[in-house]
């Protein structure tokens, strides 16, 4: 039997084992103090997994109020919800809202890589429900070892698997996102999963238990033994060499009762019964409990007995622990709570009364009629420790940035060059990802107008108006690597750069940081350094950061993952019938590179795929100046209906973006590239910078547009049907020997 709060009292010597829950002896003398005594068995279990890394946030927090300085203002108004909540929501027009956030399933998708990213995603899709917006669509940033690696075979298709499976049954669209590899992944892969929701500003919904004598409902699934201290415990600390045995610790995901949750879920909101919601993510029952009540006005009473439960031997704490899925917390009032259960019934989802509002201030959990839990709720959801770790810039980093790229061996031979063209699009990074994108459903629904291989999504909102939102998801490690406060930038960079040639316009940010572990001063200094690269390009943007996720301890002993910072940004575009695609369309259409072209390799998949990985330098420029009139005019152009195509550059530089642009309608091109170097002007990562292709006949009021906003804008040649890419003067490419080398990367890496 679990211990009592009267047995606390009594034996306050009793030794307890709160190092194997991953609590530091700083932090149980901290809880005792808080107490005033010896935890119970079933206390120190809520504080185990609340003050968890990936819980509490002890080494982050500091750093992410920095975040709070920036303007809750975006573009088209204030946020109607930011940081803090369960997710970001902004106002998009209309009288409507758009709440989306993105989170990480990283330790658990490499011990069980199904489950692992299955549960991934439908946490995050619980965290939109909860605000009381319909879930409309995901994506996912997916980072792995190398694909010659036997683990990364392992590790993949169960990921792409969980994460297609579980968004497919609850049809829901995958309308973009990323996958890369590196090395550093190989014994921890990276899950980053985004979902977005819609909402009437009326319909939002926030976490908090108020009005005493109101009920605590659980409803959802029962509650089992899968996932005990999964997320929570499990993504705050280091891997071994030899990788982790804790399949139990992975939850178990059922899409189909998530799905019927969902609707059950709406339904409620609709019917106006619900005071107070919380979805169940990671800390289980520990994390619903103590934040609704510490959000609230009054303190909670929770009966566990009451609790329904698949597993009957679960002691009091592993039902505490439990990170069982599709499981959510709501409160209302008694006169509502026969009609609660009637629309659960009519789901068949299961609903309990496990407790209720109480006066005062404390969360009082009884189990087989004795108290084990007499907590207030903010020490256990709120006050955890916060830890100023100690941080400074890698020694080895100096002569990691000497070791420039642009010094490097050039072959600009035809023959270099036309190679040099195949072995970038080669590169695992640069590779048709269709092997993935295939499993997942990207159109259920009906309201998908871009997806995947688009450079955003594109979700349509309203049928009458046209009006929509796209998203992008995006992360470049390599440069983080570099220079962690530009590659960060970078990131950001991307991201809104791909919403902008969507023809939407970039309102706010949610961001997934990805580190590895921060008891190591060098990690930390990556991390402050990417948290300012952020507030400051975001500050220059003017749009806000909505909230989002960190996941730290991402390393295999003593070898952490590159520097992962992944930023999901939102656009809003006012009629969807306006957006721009990235493929070629017409034979004759002129050509032109938008932006400025430098000598910028390092850092590059040029250099990686060139020059066997190399990695060194300095990363490319940041323009955000440049970034923003870039996005004016690919707004502007787009309501004009001037452009047929519009595709950024990034990854792979010029030729990529190029060959990108003709392989979706097979359509050649001939093209002169701009005087200079011409591996220069092939790779080079140079920021700021978008293909485009028009009529002839539009390309006059385009230019006028583009020097209306300082946009340099370069004719490079014009688009020919022909099946092959040529660049006039240097070499020619069959096109179906550049999409056969884009093609079948990953098909003869996983078959």
């Amino acid at each position: 039997m679990a211990d009592t709060v009267d047995d606390a009292f009594q034996t306050p010597d009793v030794e307890q084992p709160y190092a194997a829950l991953g609590v530091k002896d700083d932090e149980y003398a901290r809880i005792r103090e808080i107490l005033g005594r010896r935890p119970t068995s079933a206390e120190l279990a809520m504080y185990s997994v609340m003050w968890s890394e990936h819980c509490s946030y002890k080494s982050s927090k500091v750093h992410l109020k920095k975040f709070g300085a920036l303007s809750q203002e975006t573009p088209r108004g204030p946020l109607l919800a930011g940081i803090g909540e369960n997710a970001g929501v902004v106002d998009i027009g209309q009288g409507y809202a758009v709440t989306f956030k993105a989170e990480s399933h990283n330790h658990p998708s490499y011990v069980e890589p199904y489950q692992g990213a299955a549960t991934g995603v439908g946490g995050i899709v619980r965290d939109i429900l909860a605000m009381g917006a319909r879930p409309i669509g995901v994506m996912d940033s997916l980072r792995f070892g190398p694909l010659h690696e036997a683990d990364t075979r392992r590790v993949l298709p169960g990921v792409v698997a969980g994460v297609g499976g579980y968004g497919n049954c609850l049809g829901l669209p995958n309308i973009g996102g990323e996958v890369q590899f590196d090395t550093s992944y190989l014994g921890n892969p990276l899950v980053n999963a985004l979902c977005v929701g819609v909402l009437r500003h009326e319909d939002l919904h926030l976490a908090h238990a108020s009005g005493v004598g109101n009920q605590v409902i659980l409803f959802g699934a029962a509650t089992g033994g899968d996932g005990i201290g999964g997320a929570s415990i499990l993504a705050s600390e280091t891997f071994d060499e030899t990788g982790p045995a804790k399949r139990p610790s992975v939850q178990v995901g059922d899409p189909f009762m998530e799905k019927l949750l969902i609707e059950c879920t709406l339904e409620l909101f609709q019917a106006g019964i619900i005071n107070g919601i919380q979805d169940f993510g990671a800390a289980g029952i520990s994390c619903a409990t103590s934040e609704l009540a510490s959000a609230g006005d009054g303190g909670m009473f929770v009966d566990l007995d009451l609790v329904p439960l698949r597993d009957p031997n679960l002691a009091p704490e592993e039902i505490l622990m439990s990170e069982s899925q599709e499981r959510m917390m709501a409160v209302v009032e008694p006169a509502n709570v026969e009609r609660f259960m009637e629309i659960c019934a009519k789901w068949d989802v299961l609903a309990t009364v496990v407790g209720e509002v109480i006066e005062g201030d404390r969360l009082i959990i009884q189990w087989h009629g004795e108290t084990i839990v007499d907590v207030d709720p903010k020490t256990v959801a709120h006050e955890g420790p916060v830890y100023e770790r100690p941080y400074h810039r890698p020694h080895w980093l100096d002569q990691v940035n000497a070791n420039r790229a642009e010094d490097l061996p050039r072959d600009n031979t035809p023959g270099g060059l036309r190679d040099a063209v195949l072995k970038v699009l080669g590169h695992g990074n640069v590779a048709d990802k269709t092997w993935v994108t295939q499993q997942y459903d990207r159109y259920v629904r009906g309201n998908t107008v871009l997806a995947q291989p688009e450079d955003s999504g594109m979700l349509r909102i309203d049928e009458e108006t046209g009006l929509g939102i796209a998203l992008s998801l995006d992360a470049n490690s390599r440069f983080a690597f570099l220079n962690p406060y530009l590659g960060a930038q970078h990131s950001l960079a991307e991201a809104y750069r791909n919403v902008a040639v969507s023809g939407a316009e970039p309102v706010a940010i949610t961001d997934c940081l990805n580190f590895g572990s921060p008891e190591d001063p060098e990690v930390m200094w990556q991390f402050a350094e990417a948290i300012l690269g952020l507030v400051d390009g975001c500050r220059e943007l003017g749009i806000p950061v909505t909230g989002g996720n960190v996941s730290l301890y991402n390393q295999t002993a003593a070898t952490p993952i590159l520097p992962t910072p992944t930023v999901g940004v939102l656009g809003v575009i006012d009629d969807v019938s306006t957006r721009n695609r990235s493929a070629f369309t017409h034979a004759g259409d002129a050509i032109l590179l938008l932006g400025e072209t430098r000598e910028e390799l390092s850092g590059s998949i040029w250099e990686s795929a060139l020059h066997d990985g190399h990695l060194g330098g300095m990363p490319p420029a940041v323009v955000l100046d440049k970034e923003m009139a870039l996005a004016r005019v690919m707004g502007e152009a787009a309501r004009r209906g001037l452009l047929s195509s519009a595709h950024d550059v990034s990854e792979g530089g010029l030729a990529v973006a190029l060959a990108e642009s003709a392989f979706r309608n097979d359509a050649g091109f001939a093209v002169t590239l701009p005087d200079g170097d011409p591996t220069v002007q092939l790779f080079a990562e140079s920021a700021a910078r978008a293909v485009v292709s028009l009529s002839g006949a539009q390309v006059g009021e385009f230019e006028a547009l583009c020097a209306e906003h300082g946009v340099t804008s370069t004719r490079l040649g014009e688009v020919t049907g022909d099946p092959e890419m040529e660049f006039v003067g240097l070499f020619t490419v069959p096109l179906g020997d550049a999409k056969q080398a884009w093609r079948d990367t990953l098909p003869n890496a996983l078959n």
